[in-house]
């Protein structure tokens, strides 16, 4: 009834799920043949982002371009990346392919200008923090950046790889939301979640539902694009 969505996936794998969810969620069905076509290549080969852009580790264009064309022989209608770091590679990897790549971190970022927000606590990786693949998008937007000082930042990174990618359901969170609490206290009005880890962790930890998930952005746009209006709109972003 509608067409197909492909997912780069493996970046990592709960995210991938958390994304595929998301698409589930937010697309308004009744039955099993509502709901749209839906690939996924979870590629756990590609190489860390953040080591990549900060300490010349391997480039993990090689092998996202490698899924990307794998999955283009099942003709999606869009591809979706959930890794927000990988968006540093955005250009060089569109080049490479020949199907619509959605901009998770730019179509965000446009929902937060949209809704109004002038003010925003900004959660990511290390590589996503000091490459600007946020930073810049919230400045041209009009909205402030509250970032996290380096020590806190070793406590978001924890959280990132010590938790979500470790798949460790006792990660101990009480660090972390001390840093959201400084933040908050900085002004920030919301939370944008920068990593796709993290919005595995606001949920599974419940650390607050103050923030902006790119990653449901990103599903409702591309329920938007393949399958119209069908949205569920009760799900909230």
């Amino acid at each position: 009834m509608s067409g197909t969505i492909g997912i780069i996936g493996g970046m990592g794998p709960m995210a991938t799920c958390d994304l595929f969810r998301k698409i589930i969620e937010n697309t308004k069905a009744e039955k099993d043949q509502d709901h749209i076509h839906v690939v996924i290549d979870s590629n756990t080969n590609v190489p860390d982002r953040t080591e990549a852009i900060l300490r010349g580790g391997p480039s993990p264009v090689g092998e996202i371009v490698k899924s990307a064309r794998f999955l283009e022989t099942m003709h999606p209608d869009v591809l979706l990346l959930p890794c927000n770091t990988s968006h540093y590679y955005y250009d060089e990897i569109v080049s490479q392919i020949h199907t619509p790549l959605l901009h998770m971190p730019r179509l965000a970022v446009g929902y937060m200008k949209k809704k109004g927000y002038r003010r925003a606590g900004l959660l990511a990786t290390e590589g996503t923090i000091k490459s600007g693949v946020y930073t810049k998008l919230l400045e041209d937007a009009g909205i402030a950046a509250v970032v996290p000082s380096d020590a806190e930042q070793k406590e978001v990174t924890s959280l990132i790889y010590d938790g979500i990618k470790a798949n460790n359901a006792d990660f101990d969170t009480a660090n972390v939301k001390q840093v959201l609490a400084r933040m908050r206290d900085a002004g920030a009005e919301t939370m944008l979640l920068g990593c796709t880890e993290l919005s595995v962790a606001f949920q599974m930890f419940d650390l607050g539902s103050d923030y902006v998930d790119p990653q449901t952005v990103v599903a409702r746009e591309a329920i938007r694009l393949v399958n119209g209006a069908a949205m569920n709109e009760t799900v909230r972003i």
